[in-house]
């Protein structure tokens, strides 16, 4: 049995975590959830929207698969997200971005894997008034940090059978910021000769992702660029209701989608659990579970091949209906 927390957002997130629990569930996992809650919520009567038992709970489980939560914009709290990964050290920041079967998007055959920096750059959330006319905000990039994430892309591409990393940066611009993180990237390149290595700059590679996507591979970038061209990776296979995510540390590893909490349709049945599944799935592979991670796969597959797809696909399958068309093809592959 698998000890795991499972930590329920706010907004949709409760919906789609509850189904892709039951999800796996009927692939025949076994796993004690340890279940937490998280999110404004929680913070009238906790006074926090991530209580301390929150982090220790993943620091005695060691996984942890995690809904939405709402992050106010320019007022509030500070994102849980953001607060997670920096309590947890979990730096790398993996999404996997390819296309799902009869899900339409303007390219086909599209494959990348986004490795982001996950603990400093502009995200470290060091700011100040100047006065009441100036806010300034300090981007932090350091040496530990440039190189443990470019090895943990390096080691991923390996493992994977992935040909090439693409640093991506504006080291021209921020030549000392992004230019350390670039100056470490080319270091711990030296050390793989098997994968190909090539540099971009952050407005090109976004340029370039829009005219011919295809052509990579694995793009290694700090805080920032990452967080913004994860997204767009995600909108070239079909968008965020679809996109997997996965914060990865030494000793946790978060598992989560990277989209938001969808306050304005919470409750109404009608959220899309295709990402929070695809991240349960990298979860599964990630504690052994490859079988089942297979499985549940397929079964998700067959599901939208059959055209059962929610309402931002353009289909008509509610939540709990789209949970269980896969639940059904899962039974069906059990007798296989």
């Amino acid at each position: 049995m698998h000890n795991i927390t499972l930590i329920k957002g706010d907004g949709i997130g409760p919906e789609i975590i509850d189904a892709v629990v039951e999800i796996i569930k009927a692939a025949g996992v076994d796993i004690n959830w340890d279940i937490q809650i998280a999110g404004a919520d929680v913070i009238e009567k906790e006074g926090s929207p991530l209580p301390n038992r929150v982090i220790e709970s993943v620091k005695r489980n060691k996984i942890a698969l995690k809904s939405p939560v709402t992050t106010p914009i320019g007022k509030g709290f500070r994102s849980v997200n953001v607060q997670l990964r920096k309590e947890l050290d979990l730096y790398a920041n993996l999404r996997p971005c390819y296309n799902l079967p009869n899900v339409k998007t303007r390219y086909d055959k599209v494959d990348i894997v986004v490795v982001r920096e996950n603990t400093e750059d502009l995200y470290a959330g060091i700011e100040r008034q100047v006065d009441e006319n100036t806010a300034e905000s300090i981007k932090i990039i350091t040496r530990q940090a440039s190189e443990r994430i470019a090895k943990f892309a390096f080691d991923y591409a390996v493992k994977n059978n992935r040909k090439e990393v693409c640093v991506v940066t504006k080291a021209n611009i921020c030549k000392l910021s992004d230019g350390l993180f670039l100056e470490c990237a080319r270091e711990i390149s030296k050390n793989y000769p098997q994968i190909k290595f090539r540099e971009i700059l952050v407005d090109n590679c976004c340029m370039q992702l829009v005219q011919n996507p295809n052509q990579f591979d694995v793009l290694l970038l700090p805080n920032l660029y990452g967080d913004i061209v994860s997204d767009l990776c995600a909108g070239l296979i079909g968008g965020l209701g679809i996109a997997q995510g996965a914060n990865i540390g030494k000793d946790y590893a978060v598992f989560e989608p990277v989209h938001g909490s969808a306050p304005d349709i919470a409750g109404k049945d009608l959220a899309n659990p295709t990402a929070m599944l695809m991240s349960g799935i990298e979860m599964l592979n990630y504690i052994g579970e490859t079988d089942a991670a297979s499985r549940i796969k397929l079964a998700l597959f067959e599901t939208l091949n059959a055209d059962i797809k929610t309402f931002d696909l353009n289909g008509n399958a509610k939540c709990s209906e789209f949970t269980q068309a896969i639940i059904e093809r899962l039974k069906v592959l059990a007798k296989c």
